[in-house]
Formats: structure tokens, C-alpha cells, sequence
């Protein structure tokens, strides 16, 4: 863990060793205040000599603008430091985040991933400034405070040891007691930002069910255990503080007595006693110091953990040795394959699957709700790696391609396509960031979308809110179809994402690709006849197998399932009005 996050301090090395030092310097001049003080009172107070008085006064003065000069650098190079520290991990978590697999994303949550990006990597940046200045500051400004009160007066001394070793039993046993806590807290912050976002993302269902009170109720459940959590560990915490304290006071207290009683016996000087207590006041406040920095750490503790798991998580999906840089045409086939998205599992959700999907052709894929319709074209970009057998596109294996390669000539339409914030024209560009408007234009009336972008004020120019708020269902998905056609790649896969449009325009939509990109394999992957019933073959999968594969009139006559979801729809006169769309 301290590995895989020490990596990323590249580029704030300077400043992460330029801290320590400078606090160093501090802790040095600070020490010999002190010192200086003890000889100003036995030297020239109780002497009466005014001229050691005004030169010692004068050095510690120096040594205090000297102190104060390297703390202020020591909070300058620290604030460096750690905010190029929690740059670089949201730049790499970020990073990572991008290569994920489908599998690997499986792993973590969106809220999950959010607040290790924001709370966990800022809780890092904290504890790392502390380090930086406190934890060395305090432990050396502690050790040299103790050599300099053995230096004066060893029996005195010792006081401060024993009470420094039993505080550091204290801190460790509160370690191990408040960490589980702290581990848990950031999994209920987990909990409490997936509450907001799901709320957010979906205000206008929850508002249309009337249902505020009921989220409302939700999310303060998430804030009382996250509420509760806080209070356990804080409780734990806070007994270092009165802990510490007692300690400490009882120090002064102690020296006080005993150093007394030294003076009048002659073992001790005024001077040196009040050096002592100096440096017993220096303790104190390190020792605050230390125990906020123990704190810090705690709290820490479980963000680093947290975000060591986003940085080390490795996809399963990367090139070969040696990938094929280019995909000779659209043909498609799968040999004997099986896939589980867990791999421990005992029925497999794809089960020896063989097809042959010749290039340019048009294929329908139908089934039930969970037949692993969009679970067979996942394999193809490989979204998924297969379990057993082999997926080939172009004639290879998809696995010996490059994988920037082998996506730029399949292109997904997914179930629920997302527009980003930005213009018509920058939502399309994702399929082909040189696209010129002509192009651009093009795949719109392909997509039957460039007829709605005219009626639009300032038509292709048009600002699409986050998430595409501000169009319809199927003028969304006419968008994402036309984004794709975009890319021009030799494999086009619909799924299911026509849902939201009239079957009037999902047959202009499909004879337009008959049209126009014959050349181009095209999946289509729809719970509704109509929209397979002209395509050159029709898989019909049921429960992870191919239950029959033909066409329409074949599978009318052949294929019980196809024949029972034909009559199902077509009795009911379809589920789409022929004139508009819902």
C-alpha cells in the first residue's frame, strides 16, 4: 500500500524533502531558545550584566526569525507537496479507472469510485501534509528536547521518558481500536453519495411517484449509521487528548516538585530548572501535535487502503505480445463458447455457443428478458473475455487484437446510451472527433435523427444538458445510433436500442443501413419482432443457448419460442404507434 502510493509523489520530490527539512531547521532553532534562556538568567540576570543580557538577547532573537522564516517554507513546500500528491493519485486513479474492464468496473460502485476520487484522496493530501511537517517536526523536536533534558539533568529527565513511552502505548492500542471503525465510515460514505446520486439522477421519476419522503427517509438512514460510525471512533480519539494532558501536566508537576527540592540541594541552577520546564512546554505542544497526526493517520489509514485498490485493480482484458492492428472485414463466429461473468460459477450464462455471421449481413438476435442477448455481443468488442472457446472477428481471434483496434471497428449501440453535456455536433464527434458537418449530417438522416435537429432553434449547435435530459428517449437513441454509425466501423450492434422509437421509423432506420452500409455486419438486438422479421437470419436464444437460428418464415415454422412471441405482438396489433412515436 505505502508502495503503490509513494509512487505518486513523482514530480513534488523536491518539495516533499525541502518540508521535513525546513521543519527541522525550525525544531533546531527552537532548541536553542531554551538554552540561551538558562544562560541569560544565570549569566546575566542573576549577575546583573546588562551587556550578556542584550548579546544573548540578540541571538535569540536571530534564532527566532531564523525558526519562524523555516516554518513559514515548511508550510509553503508542505501545501506543495501534498496537493501535487492528491493530484497525481486523482490523475491515476482517473487513468485506471479508464482501462477498466467491464468486469473490473463490476467491482466498484460509481458512488464508490466518486468518493475515493474526492473524500478518501483528500483525506490522503491532509494526513500526507501532516507527515510531511508534523511527523518529523514533533518526533525530532521531541528527541532533541529530551537528549537537551538529559544534557541538563538526567534523573529529571527520565520523568518525560516514561511518560513519552506510556503515550506511545496509548496511541498504539487507540490505533488498532478506532482503524475497523474509520474502514467502515468510508463504506457508509459510499452508501450515503450512491443515496444523492441515485436521487439526482432520477428527481423526475421520484417526483412523478411522489415518493421525496421516501428518499428523504432513505438518505437520512445512510446519514444517521455514517453519523454514528463517526461518533464511535471520535470517541475512541478523543480519550487521547485528557490521556495525554494528565500525562503531561503531571510532568510539570512532578519536575516542578522534585527540581525544587534540587535547587535547594545545590544540584540544580534557576536557569537550568527553567530550561526544563521550557522544554517540558515544548513537549506538550509536540505531543499535541503527534496526536493530531495520530488522528490524521487513523482516519487515513482506511482512504489509502480504499484507494490502493483503484490503483492496483488490473484488467483482465489487455493486448498480446504481438496485436493485429486491423480487422479485414465484418464476418463473425463463435466456437464452442461459454462465459460466466464469475468464473466460479457453476451454470454458465452463455452455454456452447456456435455461430457464423457472414460480413455485411444483417442479423436479428431475439429472446426473453435474461437470455443473454446483450451478454453474446459484449463478447464480440471484447467487453468480456470468453470462459471457453473463441470469439473471431475478421477471421481471428478477438483476443490477438489490439484492443483500440478491434472497438474502433465494432461499434455498440448500448441498451441505455448516455449523451454528454455539450452540442449535437460534440455528441457525435465521439464516434469520430475530425467528423466534418457533412459527415456528421449524414449519419443523422441515416439514423432518422436529422429531421427532429432541424426543428431545433439552433439545430445541430443545439446544447444537450448532462445526460441528455433536454431530448426524448428516442431522439436520444437516434443520436447514440447516428454517433455510431460515425466511427464507420465494419460491425454495427444495435441492442435493443430502438426501444423508444415507432416502428415507423425504426423500418426507415434499418432500410437505411440496407441502403447505404450494406457493406457493414449489423446486430440487432430487439425484444420486438418487426424489427428482426426482415434481417438475413434471426438467432433466437433462450436461457444462455441458441434455441434456432433462421429466417422470419423459417422460424415461424420452426422455432416454438420466435412463433409465440410473433403471435404474442403481431395480436396485438404491435406495440408501437404506426404514426408517432411515444
Amino acid at each position: 500500500m505505502i508502495k503503490t502510493l509513494g509512487k505518486h509523489i513523482n514530480g513534488y520530490v523536491k518539495e516533499s524533502v525541502l518540508t521535513p527539512l525546513s521543519m527541522i531547521l525550525e525544531v533546531i532553532m527552537e532548541m536553542f531558545i531554551p538554552l540561551l534562556m538558562a544562560s541569560m538568567i544565570d549569566d546575566g540576570v542573576n549577575r546583573g550584566d546588562m551587556s550578556t543580557i542584550l548579546r544573548i538577547g540578540i541571538l535569540m532573537f536571530i534564532c527566532a526569525l531564523i525558526g519562524l522564516f523555516a516554518g513559514i517554507m515548511g508550510g509553503v513546500f508542505g501545501a506543495k507537496a501534498s496537493a501535487g500528491f492528491a493530484k497525481n493519485l486523482r490523475q491515476a486513479m482517473f487513468e485506471n479507472i479508464q482501462t477498466f474492464s467491464f468486469a473490473s468496473i463490476d467491482k466498484f460502485s460509481t458512488a464508490g469510485l466518486v468518493t475515493r476520487l474526492t473524500t478518501d484522496v483528500t483525506n490522503l493530501q491532509n494526513a500526507y501534509q501532516m507527515l510531511l511537517r508534523m511527523c518529523f517536526r514533533a518526533p525530532f523536536s521531541l528527541i532533541i528536547a529530551m537528549v537537551m533534558t538529559f544534557i541538563i539533568n538526567a534523573k529529571l529527565a527520565s520523568i518525560y521518558l516514561i511518560a513519552i513511552i506510556f503515550l506511545i502505548i496509548v496511541f498504539a492500542f487507540l490505533l488498532k481500536a478506532t482503524y475497523k471503525y474509520f474502514n467502515q465510515v468510508f463504506e457508509r460514505y459510499d452508501d450515503l453519495n450512491s443515496s444523492v446520486q441515485e436521487n439526482i439522477t432520477a428527481i423526475r421519476v421520484v417526483k412523478a411517484f411522489v415518493r421525496e419522503d421516501f428518499e428523504i427517509t432513505k438518505f437520512n438512514r445512510a446519514a444517521s449509521n455514517l453519523y454514528k460510525l463517526f461518533v464511535k471512533a471520535e470517541n475512541a480519539i478523543i480519550s487521547v487528548s485528557p490521556i495525554m494532558m494528565i500525562t503531561t501536566y503531571g510532568c510539570i508537576i512532578a519536575i516542578s516538585w522534585f527540581g525544587a527540592k534540587m535547587i535547594v540541594g545545590s544540584e540544580l541552577t534557576t536557569g537550568e530548572l527553567t530550561s526544563m520546564l521550557t522544554y517540558c512546554m515544548n513537549i506538550l505542544i509536540n505531543l499535541l501535535m503527534v496526536a493530531v497526526v495520530f488522528v490524521m493517520v487513523t482516519m487515513s489509514l482506511a482512504s489509502a487502503k480504499r484507494v490502493s485498490l483503484v490503483l492496483n485493480e488490473k484488467t483482465d482484458l489487455t493486448n498480446p505480445e504481438s496485436p493485429i492492428y486491423k480487422v479485414e472485414n465484418g464476418c463473425i463466429s463463435f466456437n464452442n463458447v461459454s462465459f460466466s461473468y464469475d468464473k466460479n460459477s457453476e451454470k454458465p450464462v452463455l452455454d456452447n455457443i456456435n455461430l457464423n455471421i457472414k460480413s455485411g449481413e444483417t442479423v436479428g438476435i431475439i429472446g426473453g428478458t435474461g437470455s443473454s442477448k446483450t451478454s453474446l455481443v459484449n463478447l464480440i468488442g471484447r467487453l468480456y473475455d470468453v470462459t471457453e472457446g473463441s470469439v473471431c472477428v475478421g477471421g481471428k481471434d478477438v483476443r490477438s487484437y489490439d484492443l483500440e483496434t478491434l472497438r474502433n471497428e465494432v461499434s455498440v449501440v448500448l441498451q441505455s446510451n448516455v449523451l454528454f453535456s455539450g452540442t449535437i455536433f460534440d455528441n457525435l464527434r465521439w464516434g469520430n472527433e475530425n467528423a466534418t458537418e457533412e459527415e456528421c449530417i449524414r449519419a443523422c438522416k441515416l439514423a432518422c435523427a436529422d429531421d427532429f435537429i432541424q426543428s431545433f432553434p439552433e439545430k445541430y449547435n443545439t446544447h444537450i444538458e448532462q445526460g441528455g435530459t433536454n431530448v426524448s428517449g428516442g431522439q436520444k437513441q437516434r443520436l447514440c445510433i447516428a454517433r455510431a454509425i460515425l466511427k464507420n466501423p465494419k460491425i454495427l450492434i444495435l441492442d435493443d436500442s430502438t426501444s423508444a422509437v415507432d416502428t415507423a421509423t425504426d423500418a426507415r432506420i434499418r432500410r437505411a443501413f440496407k441502403e447505404e452500409i450494406p457493406d457493414t455486419t449489423k446486430i440487432i438486438i430487439s425484444q420486438r419482432v418487426s424489427s428482426v422479421e426482415n434481417a438475413d437470419k434471426i438467432i433466437v436464444l433462450d436461457s444462455g443457448k441458441i434455441s434456432a437460428v433462421g429466417t422470419h418464415q423459417e422460424l415461424i415454422e420452426k422455432s416454438t419460442i420466435y412463433n409465440e412471441i410473433y403471435t404474442a405482438q403481431t395480436s396485438a396489433s404491435g406495440d408501437f404507434d404506426q404514426k408517432g412515436e411515444l
